[in-house]
């Protein structure tokens, strides 16, 4: 497995790997309405490849398979973070949060936070994230539960 820097021709298996990831791995926590509105079938790919700029994205590969993929932005906030059906539970995860926290260390950063599904939370609190709350958000008219999470790695530096 190796673990590099997003190039943009990523943008359209990454996409496929978003959508593949919500619609079965997520499944078991969020009803399909919900999945419709977090992962369309519909994508508009100049919004999404443009969603890639000013991260740093890191994604996975085995071979030539993309594994998975996690992005972090310059405040610490860790936005999509998705392993592919065929990759989960294989360390594929780790590998890249393990590249995500050194990157915000390499940025200076204190903390990282994420808002991580009812899926992702279990992986996170692995990681060393705690708990802030419990919330609800709205996305294209569905509400979700997610969690509002956060890390300390000061320690680290």
């Amino acid at each position: 497995m190796k673990i590099r820097k997003f190039t943009k021709l990523d943008s359209v298996p990454l996409a496929k790997l978003f959508y593949g990831t919500i619609h079965t791995v997520n499944r078991s926590d969020y009803a399909p309405n919900q999945l419709k509105a977090w992962a369309p079938e519909e994508r508009d790919m100049s919004d999404w490849e443009k969603s890639f700029e000013n991260k740093w994205v890191f994604v996975a590969c085995d071979e030539f398979v993309i594994a998975g993929f996690g992005e972090l932005e310059p405040d610490g906030h860790i936005d999509r973070f998705y392993i592919s059906k065929d990759f989960i539970a294989l360390g594929v995860g780790r590998k890249i949060y393990d590249e995500l926290e050194d990157a915000a260390l390499n940025l200076g950063l204190d903390k990282l936070f994420v808002e991580a599904s009812i899926t992702a939370r279990p992986f996170f609190e692995k990681m060393g994230f705690v708990l802030l709350k419990e919330q609800v958000v709205s996305l294209r008219g569905v509400n979700f539960i997610n969690y509002a999470m956060e890390k300390d790695i000061s320690g680290r530096k």
